[in-house]
């Protein structure tokens, strides 16, 4: 995707330690967003669990949490199940966590998962980034401890996003003639069907084949724009993906957090250290992207190819929380004949319909039992 460039806009840093605080940037009065009454009250009074302190220790540069101690806070058991290079964390539920040396992929609940940096193995140990911990791996298992920072679902109002329309086809496969606009179109179409007989309000930012702009910079910034403006609780944006021919399955992007890196990136760059709008829902976006992720996964039975990070523009500027989900690979013939046909594009808008609902029933459960609640 392409990424929108800051446009001179003035964004302050937080402070690494205060990872859970955001600098919001102002922005010009011409394109200055709506926010919603969730981004900016995301609270409501809900409690809290005191913020964990975890102990680090400073390995290549990078302050890294024992593995072993994040089982010891979370009452789980740890254990090798490869010596020194793959460690799970079992509780009487099973295996929650596995994670795997020099990998930047993890599980949680079977479900695939990537860091911002890589696993290390150190004194015998297994080590996490603190960064890590406390953005994905902590808030995935006690999302609960992030309440404040969870948006009550107000109006269940939703935005799709269509990818791509008009001018821009998206990912195309020339070979069998289809191209992304239309199947993301077709499958947004589906979706706000299911939904709105679930009793949510949508809104399509395109429903017929256009662009927002001719300019491509300027087309991604007004979908995001489109969701603040509305006042939406949740927005998701439908795509299809490229990659060399072999490669199939689903994979889902919520925003990165501010200071790591995104999923495929080996080096900070301009954007890392900037604190956008989005971040300010970042547990809410880690939440609302493990259930979708975890939905489409089971429903579509693809491979998983990873709930993964990535500052795309559509997600950048959001006042509510977002996520992006490829839904297939066009690039791959079988699976591009699978979504040529209608009962495949209806299993994907089921999935995402699922994703969508399951968010919203985690979000009820966890604030009728919030942290000390009994």
């Amino acid at each position: 995707m392409a990424r929108l460039v800051a446009r001179g806009l003035s964004f302050g840093l937080a402070a690494l330690a205060a990872l859970a605080a955001c600098t919001v940037p102002a922005q010009p009065a011409a394109v200055q967003p709506v926010a919603s009454p969730a981004a900016a009250n995301p609270a409501r009074a809900a409690p809290t669990r005191p913020i964990q302190l975890w102990a680090f220790t400073r390995l290549h540069g990078t302050d890294y949490v024992a593995v072993q101690d994040i089982a010891r806070s979370f009452g789980l058991k740890a254990a090798w199940t490869k010596p020194e290079v793959i460690l799970s964390l079992s509780d009487a539920r099973g295996v929650r966590f596995i994670f795997e040396g020099n990998q930047k992929d993890f599980y949680f609940d079977g479900l695939r998962i990537f860091l911002g940096a890589p696993a290390l193995v150190h004194r015998d140990g297994l080590w996490i980034s603190r960064l890590d911990v406390i953005k994905i791996v902590a808030p995935l298992f006690r999302p609960a401890d992030h309440l404040d920072r969870i948006p009550v679902i107000d109006s269940r109002t939703i935005v799709l996003d269509p990818g791509h329309g008009g001018i821009d086809p998206g990912t195309e496969n020339k070979r069998l003639g289809l191209n992304e606009k239309t199947n993301t179109l077709d499958v947004a179409l589906r979706t706000k069907k299911i939904l709105e007989l679930m009793g949510w309000r949508v809104l399509l930012v395109r429903s017929d084949d256009r662009e927002l702009s001719r300019d491509k910079k300027t087309d991604l910034f007004m979908r995001d724009e489109f969701a603040n403006r509305n006042r939406a609780d949740l927005f998701l944006s439908i795509h299809f993906n490229a990659a060399p021919q072999a490669i199939t399955g689903i994979e889902t992007y919520a925003m990165t957090p501010q200071s790591m890196l995104s999923t495929g990136s080996e080096t900070a760059d301009e954007m890392t250290k900037v604190a956008y709008p989005g971040n300010r829902l970042d547990y809410a976006n880690l939440l609302f992207g493990e259930q979708l992720h975890r939905a489409m996964r089971s429903t579509l039975k693809t491979p998983d190819r990873g709930y993964k990070r990535g500052r795309h523009a559509v997600l950048r500027m959001l006042d509510c929380p977002g996520a992006l989900v490829e839904c297939a690979y066009l690039s791959n013939d079988a699976e591009a004949r699978r979504v040529a046909t209608p009962e495949f594009r209806q299993l994907i808008a089921e999935g995402i319909a699922k994703g969508v609902q399951d968010y919203a029933d985690a979000v009820a459960a966890l604030r009728s039992d919030p942290p000390g609640g009994g």
